[in-house]
């Protein structure tokens, strides 16, 4: 059974998020957090505390089963668009630029491995 954790609000842009979630997409836990433990980018501490929170999801979705972090993997991981907040910027000849602050909401769904035996 699979377990989802969602962080809201982030003042991060969408698209520094997404560049670290395609890191982790697909890999096993364990790997995941090895990746973002000696990841430089700022939203690897982000991902890394959805990450954690998705994994204790699925630990008390599945009270009786005790995995360890490389029995677990990244299912899906996808980062959406939030609100913006509107700023403006003085600019010449008494004119404004407006600046958008982005933010985005990080969703990381995990689950177990299913090991197929191929003949």
């Amino acid at each position: 059974m699979q377990a989802k954790a969602i962080l809201r609000h982030t003042p991060t842009s969408p698209r520094k998020m997404r560049l670290v979630a395609g890191l982790v997409r697909g890999k096993r836990v364990d790997q995941a957090k090895a990746i973002l433990h000696n990841s430089t980018k700022s939203a690897s501490r982000n991902v890394m505390v959805t990450l954690k929170s998705a994994v204790a999801n699925w630990s008390q979705l599945n009270p009786d089963e005790r995995l360890n972090d490389n029995e677990l993997f990244v299912k899906a991981i996808f980062v959406d668009e939030g609100p913006s907040l509107k700023r403006l910027l003085p600019a010449p000849m008494g004119r404004a630029y407006r600046i958008r602050k982005r933010s985005n909401h990080l969703t990381i769904v995990v689950d177990k491995v299913e090991n197929k035996v191929t003949k």
